[in-house]
């Protein structure tokens, strides 16, 4: 798509105020006003309308309403992905989640940052981020990933955790900011008993 805005990555770049970004934030937003409109349960019709704003959208993937992203467009889902109620995505780079992955109520996984200097913030200066979440990891309710953080395969991320840096794979990790608890392993299986 040729009207899209270019956005460098890891440079500062004019965001607010420039009309081909605010156009297209708008042309998104619509999408996402008649995504939340729909019945919660209206499978088919927000399949939809999320086949025609994301990058690739995997078989099996759902997201509970109410949603909200910038452009639609840098958003790459993997099979099997689920987010419950009040997932919001800031994509003005790159959102790579993996298969399996689960997202608790209220997260937030932003590829924005402003600048420091109040005076390049005034004139809406921004960088933008890839985000990259691996196959298989879960985020707890709450919790808000920054931009330019890759979270690795298996993870587990406590609530109201804030992800600034990178978390391997197979670790719990959490906290303000997130840092890694322990490593996953065997007794996991047996953290709780098994319904029968």
């Amino acid at each position: 798509m040729t009207d899209r805005p270019r956005i460098p990555l890891y440079r500062l770049f004019k965001a607010n105020g420039e009309p081909q970004i605010e156009k297209t934030i708008a042309a998104c937003k619509d999408k996402c006003y008649r995504y939340n409109a729909l019945h919660p349960n209206d499978r088919e019709g927000q399949r939809a309308i999320l086949q025609e704003m994301f990058g690739t959208l995997g078989e099996g993937a759902t997201i509970m309403p109410p949603f909200w992203c910038d452009y639609g467009y840098n958003i790459h889902i993997g099979k099997n992905f689920y987010a419950n109620h009040n997932l919001v995505v800031t994509d003005g780079a790159k959102v790579t989640i993996g298969d399996d992955v689960f997202i608790a109520p209220n997260c937030c996984i932003t590829t924005a940052n402003h600048a420091i200097d109040p005076a390049q913030r005034r004139e809406g200066m921004e960088v933008a981020m890839p985000v990259t979440i691996g196959c298989n990891v879960w985020l707890g309710a709450g919790t808000t990933v920054l931009a330019g953080v890759t979270i690795g395969d298996n993870a587990v991320i406590g609530a109201g955790s804030v992800v600034t840096h990178d978390i391997p794979a197979n670790v719990v990790a959490a906290g303000v900011p997130c840092r890694v608890l322990r490593a996953i392993g065997k007794e996991d299986q047996s953290r709780y008993p098994l319904d029968e």
